[in-house]
């Protein structure tokens, strides 16, 4: 069993992979048939090259993504991450707008300290607001 102590460790890991945007060590901290799910009208993704290649999707349609972390719950196996996603978007003409809406992260952790499933909400509107032309 992984102790909250341990997913702290592994949630400090893991969210540095994810600040330098790199999904090779992303997915080196999932277990072999993860599952990542998007809640945005997208079905679930599963496994290390699929999920892989998601996450580096992501930060090629966002090269200028980040994000801020409001709060971090751990326990024995999982972790909640309370956070907003910023980024700066580009338009066709060159015109450059701050972005950032709220998200919330479950994720659960095997025996092993392995990210067996991450679950990621977004609040709806606030990208909607946020995208919008």
């Amino acid at each position: 069993m992984t102790t909250a102590t341990d997913i702290r460790g592994l949630f400090e890991r893991y969210a540095a992979a994810y600040a330098t945007r790199d999904p090779d060590a992303i997915v080196a901290l999932h277990a072999e048939d993860t599952q990542f799910w998007l809640h945005l009208d997208a079905e679930p993704v599963r496994g290390r090259p699929a999920v892989r290649e998601t996450f580096a999707g992501f930060f090629r349609d966002w090269p200028e993504f980040g994000f801020d972390v409001h709060r971090v719950l751990t326990g024995d196996g999982f972790w909640v991450l309370d956070w907003a996603l910023t980024a700066v978007l580009t338009d066709a003409a060159g015109s450059r707008r701050p972005v950032r809406f709220d998200c919330v992260d479950l994720v659960t952790v095997d025996a092993q300290g392995l990210v067996v499933r991450k679950d990621t909400f977004v609040d709806h509107l606030q990208a909607q607001r946020a995208l919008a032309p």
